[in-house]
């Protein structure tokens, strides 16, 4: 801001100058050839900053010819307008600055916090995982605007170098439980070495986008380091049905005798082309169907009428000897022994994730990305269609799009769309607002980068162990019984209020994930795991915890 401020100023002084010349100069020559009245420089220079300051005209005033008249009205309406001019660049900014807020540089009531250095839509999603656990935070943002952004949204911002001890010491290290950094990383690792300088025994942690970077910052002191990036990779390609991993993901181990899973219908398969009233899962399996993604969305209620394909992903949690039986009936007895062929299109640390742990599977990978290397095998910018014809995508069962742009991403998507509609498209998003635009383009599953790292970073973070698990598309979280003690999971209703699913409870330390929801009475101490999107276990919270 201060440097558009600067230009402005400097553009203004700049018109001030010339039209102050340009009128000088036509002034003397009106003086001279119009009413014969030579003047020199200096003195048409005095009547022109008369005129354009408004303070009279002097020995020069009362012009006979039209020509004149005509000039000095022209100099006065561009007088005022130079005035008007004036203050919107120095008055109206000044007047701001007067009236504006000043923005916080400590935050002295802050105890056993989080500190977020630097903001970014990362740690945005960070934050709200700590406001859905009831856990403050403390963001340091050394940029103004956006810092005023945040403390107009009600947030905790200390405005301030987080590289300064004085600044991290406003923010209440001290008495913080733990400090995030989400700078660049050279920036990070310079805020863990002045975080360890204020306190030596504060956890940090450090998000970074070059994996290579990791071992600077353990030196550097930080007890924990995410490469958020090298998670999603590896999540994309676990969604990628090849012939080693057909049906389903790797599971999530509630207890002994539940798990949680994705499930998807494999074409041929006793369940595809089935609706779901008709298949009646619950019952005929015996497992619990939290939901399922359709279409991109997610329901937890799934509809009768939906048919069971390859495009309905199940999510479902059940004892494994159910699960084991669901994914038979969800897996073609007529499988291709070959290797599938799958393309990853970008080769930064999300895909170099991706295509490594393809080559675990039997499927034939082939790399596409702007600059040559060792692993890839089509030069090109993905946002043109030959370069996905030169890496055989009319042959592709699945392409991984880990492109560093979410507009590129959105773009090739489209080709990959366009070239092979077979084809499963799994993409990853920097932003979550970009994934309704993924999947309209043609995705199949997208997941964001912003929402991993958040998740990453609670699940490090969080002593607590509220969040389960970090790299699916649902929350998976252990929360406080609140308001359901003295109630069972049928009486509240908890699905219908809030679109949770209720997999287990955890009372005096043992894990119940055996028990029937129409007469299991919740006790006040007990905690609930539950599965549901980011909004239903936000709904939850309000529902039957917020007081």
């Amino acid at each position: 801001m201060s440097l558009l401020r600067s230009r402005r100023t400097a553009y203004y002084l700049v018109l001030v100058a010339v039209t102050t010349v340009f009128f000088t100069l036509l002034y003397a020559y009106g003086m001279a050839t119009w009413e014969g009245r030579p003047r020199p420089w200096y003195q048409a220079l005095e009547v022109v900053f008369q005129s354009f300051t408004t303070t009279g005209y002097g020995q020069d005033a009362g012009w006979d010819t039209p020509q004149m008249n005509v000039l000095v009205i022209t100099m006065q309406l561009t007088g005022i307008g130079l005035i008007l001019t004036a203050v919107d660049v120095f008055a109206v900014p000044w007047l701001q600055r007067a009236l504006e807020e000043s923005l916080p540089t400590a935050a002295p009531d802050a105890d056993d916090h989080v500190i977020l250095c630097t903001y970014s839509s990362r740690g945005e999603a960070f934050l709200d995982e700590l406001d859905s656990r009831g856990r403050d935070a403390v963001v340091v943002e050394s940029d103004e605007a956006r810092a005023r952004d945040l403390h107009a949204a009600g947030r905790t911002v200390v405005h301030g170098d987080p590289e300064s001890i004085d600044v991290l010491r406003d923010a209440g290290i001290e008495r913080a439980a733990a400090l995030v950094s989400d700078a660049p990383d050279d920036t990070s690792a310079s805020i863990v070495l002045t975080a360890r300088e204020a306190v030596s025994d504060i956890e940090v942690v450090t998000l970074v986008e070059d994996a290579s970077v990791t071992d600077y910052h353990r030196i550097a002191g930080a007890d924990a380091v995410l490469s958020p990036r090298q998670l999603l990779g590896e999540s994309l390609a676990h969604h990628v049905p090849t012939s080693v991993t057909t049906v389903v993901e790797d599971s999530v181990e509630l207890g002994d005798d539940l798990e949680l899973i994705e499930l998807s219908i494999d074409p041929g398969s006793d369940l595809c082309n089935r609706r779901a009233g008709e298949v009646e899962l619950d019952d005929r399996f015996a497992v619990d169907v939290v939901g399922a993604w359709i279409g991109g969305s997610f329901e937890s209620s799934i509809p009768p009428s939906v048919e069971l394909d390859e495009d309905v992903r199940l999510l479902v949690a059940g004892a494994p000897d159910r699960i084991a039986a669901l994914r038979e009936e969800a897996t073609s007895t007529i499988r291709s022994l070959a290797g599938r062929r799958v393309l990853v299109a970008g080769y930064g640390d999300a895909g170099a994730a991706a295509a490594s742990e393809l080559e675990e599977t039997a499927a034939a990978v082939t790399v596409i990305d702007r600059e040559a290397g060792p692993a890839v095998d089509v030069v090109g910018d993905t946002r043109e269609p030959d370069v996905f014809r030169e890496a055989g995508v009319t042959d592709a069962s699945a392409v991984i799009v880990a492109v560093n742009d979410d507009t590129t991403a959105i773009f090739t998507t489209l080709i990959v769309a366009e070239l092979n509609p077979e084809a499963e498209v799994l993409v990853r998003a920097n932003d979550p607002e970009s994934e309704p635009k993924l999947y309209r383009a043609g995705a199949d599953y997208v997941q964001s980068l912003a929402t991993v790292s958040g998740r990453m970073l609670a699940s490090t973070v969080l002593d607590d162990e509220t969040v389960l698990t970090f790299d699916t598309r649902i929350d998976l979280v252990r929360l406080p019984a609140g308001r359901l003690a003295g109630s069972t999971v049928v009486d509240a209703d908890v699905r219908a209020e809030t679109g949770c699913t209720v997999l287990a409870v955890v009372r005096d330390g043992e894990t119940i994930t055996s028990f029937d929801p129409a007469s299991f009475v919740l006790e006040p101490d007990d905690e609930l795991v539950l599965a549901g999107t980011d909004e239903s276990v936000r709904r939850f919270e309000e529902t039957f915890l917020d007081e």
